[in-house]
């Protein structure tokens, strides 16, 4: 079956991130060095309490600076957490190409409020999609089956109507038990072909 709706991750498929550019703009306002900050922010407990939305952002921020020690001000808290990204160009005009196709296209991320502010105000693309399912809106996050169900919901497809794009094995293992068709995103080049394939383009 050609898939009618591509269900895009965000990290690492559309923006690449790097959490450590971070912790370097804020480490010297702590009581940690930059590779210490970054194990606070980078794939932590705190953080997955965040974008499971089990906590807001005042009590992420709240954790940040009791974990780390942090003593300046949020303006610049909240400024280097999201500024963490940058667009991957191929994949971005990918999607270029879907909407000029008429293909529905929707983003699908394990993520957060303060990540997601800063995505929308920096990278257009991003409100150009046709939907968005968020792991802290949801409150669930990849790969509970929650999160995927919450896909089916807002696209009203199913199985292998559904093209998945994304780069961890265990994302991808969730969208395959639902009979999605799935992509393992390694490299941009890889991912277009096979997308073309899926397509018949």
């Amino acid at each position: 079956m050609t898939p009618s709706a591509i269900v895009f991750d965000l990290g690492k498929v559309l923006l690449d991130f790097d959490y450590g550019r971070a912790a370097r703009t804020l480490a010297p306002h702590s009581r940690l060095d930059p590779e210490g900050f970054r194990s606070v922010l980078d794939q932590s407990p705190l953080l997955h309490q965040y974008e499971s939305g089990e906590i807001d952002t005042d009590t992420f921020l709240s954790g940040v600076r009791e974990q780390t020690g942090f003593r300046a001000d949020d303006t610049l808290l909240r400024t280097a957490f999201g500024d963490i990204f940058d667009e991957i160009g191929p994949m971005v005009a990918l999607h270029a190409t879907l909407r000029r196709r008429g293909t529905p296209a929707y983003i699908f991320s394990n993520t957060n409020a303060l990540a997601v502010d800063h995505v929308r105000r920096r990278f257009p693309f991003f409100n150009d999609f046709d939907g968005h399912v968020l792991s802290f809106e949801v409150g669930a996050m990849k790969p509970r089956p929650e999160i995927y169900q919450a896909v089916e919901q807002l696209t009203g497809r199913s199985g292998p109507e559904i093209l998945y794009l994304d780069d961890r094995p265990e994302n991808v293992a969730g969208g395959r038990d639902r009979g999605w068709q799935v992509i393992l995103h390694s490299d941009p080049g890889t991912t277009i072909a096979a997308v073309g394939r899926h397509l018949g383009w």
